[in-house]
């Protein structure tokens, strides 16, 4: 009796020390699980937005102030353009991070907010400069958009992950758009190259860039608060 007694109290304190763990290892999981969910949820508006601003450039071409009919030109395009930007913005958010994390490369170079919006506001000029400005030429305005793409990525990214990773996803884009235009699902103004603008793969590549370098800085500020949460516990 004694002994089955001391056996029984050594299962329940074993099972009694294996739970704080797992319970530990459940609740790490299901935080990392609602961070990246919250991520993925702020991607996908920044995305959306974006999106929503871009499409504003590119219809209205000759606006100064904001006319009567300024938000019915925002939505004048297909109602399933924002959410499909803001998906793609949000997998392009989460991938570069992770990619980093595989390579084993931590991306370093210009991790601060500022960095972040100036990014932005370079790629709003890029397309800004897509619809505003007139070249002599597609040929002219394909190569400066590629210049300023590249331009870009140097003055705010400089990684090879992220270079060969936006050449990637900006092929994939200008497929995936070509063969929209093809099956009549929309159509672009003076196509000059397979139905589609010859720039539109500058435009994929910088907004890549863009995203990646968003995603990166919300990935930083998630790992500063989880071990600034650790060293308080």
């Amino acid at each position: 009796m004694a002994d089955s007694t001391v056996v029984s109290d050594q299962q329940r304190s074993g099972s009694g020390q294996t739970n704080p763990s797992r319970g530990t290892y459940i609740a790490v999981i299901t935080n990392r699980s609602t961070t990246l969910v919250i991520r993925g949820f702020m991607l996908f508006s920044i995305g959306v937005f974006l999106a929503l601003v871009l499409n504003l450039l590119q219809v209205q071409r000759n606006v100064t102030l904001f006319p009567p009919d300024v938000i019915s030109s925002i939505f004048s395009s297909a109602w399933w353009v924002p959410p499909c930007c803001g998906t793609a913005s949000a997998i392009i958010g989460l991938l570069y991070p992770c990619i980093d994390c595989r390579l084993g490369e931590p991306h370093k170079f210009k991790r601060e907010w500022s960095s972040v919006m100036r990014c932005v506001a370079v790629f709003v000029g890029i397309n800004h400069a897509s619809a505003k400005v007139d070249f002599a030429n597609n040929v002219q305005l394909s190569l400066t958009l590629a210049a300023l793409s590249i331009g870009l990525w140097w003055t705010f990214d400089r990684s090879r992950s992220g270079f060969g990773l936006g050449v990637v996803i900006a092929l994939l884009a200008t497929l995936s758009t070509q063969l929209l235009v093809y099956n009549g699902v929309f159509q672009y103004t003076s196509p000059d190259f397979l139905y589609i603008r010859s720039w539109l793969p500058c435009i994929f590549f910088a907004g890549v860039i863009t995203m990646g370098n968003i995603g990166r800085q919300l990935a930083l500020y998630e790992c500063k608060l989880m071990s600034e949460k650790t060293h308080q516990d």
